[in-house]
């Protein structure tokens, strides 16, 4: 379990496709901090460690996590965003995040709003999933690339969030542009009350 409180981006080093898995090689300031099948949220996926070195540490995705996220989209360079599993002795600042990615979304326009930015993403809507929790609500919580944030101005398959400069400094929020690819999670609250809701 996750807060989406990202901790800092860490940098793709190295990619090897194993038939239809890809292990993916990441370095980042806390590789000395980890252990072998210790969980770690890459832009919102929860992938466990398989393999350390003295400064890289080893992941692997499997085809369902690539087809539901934007993982199988990353390039050997890339940033992306990681936060170690939340200890349960401490405050949750953001919200509850399994790190199961839900899907993709695309990122449709960035207004910049005097050192704060608007970001609006499109997702493909769906009926039935909305029936079951998958949309977002004005004020509620979406995490996008891990990033645990609030929901702003939604409609059936957009929504907006705004980042304050120290997110889009400290997260791979600051390389994306119209056209790039993020993963979403839906509330896991507001799933369970849908669902609880169908059988009234």
């Amino acid at each position: 379990m996750f807060s989406g409180i990202v901790e800092e981006y860490a940098t793709l080093v190295a990619l090897v496709k194993d038939q239809e898995n890809i292990h993916f090689t990441f370095k980042c300031s806390f590789v000395n901090e980890l252990k072998i099948d210790q969980s770690i949220s890459h832009n919102g996926v929860c992938l466990t460690v398989v393999t350390l070195t003295d400064d890289t540490y080893t992941v692997t995705a499997m085809k369902e996590t690539l087809e539901r996220s934007n993982l199988g989209l990353l390039k050997v360079g890339d940033k992306v965003n990681v936060e170690r599993s939340m200890m349960m002795n401490g405050r949750l600042d953001g919200h509850i995040v399994q790190g199961h990615v839900d899907q993709t979304a695309t990122c449709i326009d960035i207004k910049d709003a005097e050192g704060s930015w608007y970001f609006t993403f499109q997702y493909a809507f769906d009926k039935e999933m909305a029936k079951r929790g998958y949309i977002t609500v004005d004020k509620g919580s979406v995490t996008v690339n891990g990033v645990s944030l609030t929901v702003c101005n939604p409609t059936d398959a957009t929504f907006q969030v705004a980042i304050i400069p120290y997110t889009y400094e400290h997260t791979n929020f600051h390389t994306f542009e119209i056209g790039s690819v993020v993963n979403i999670e839906f509330d896991i609250i507001g799933k369970y009350i849908s669902r609880m809701i169908q059988y009234k």
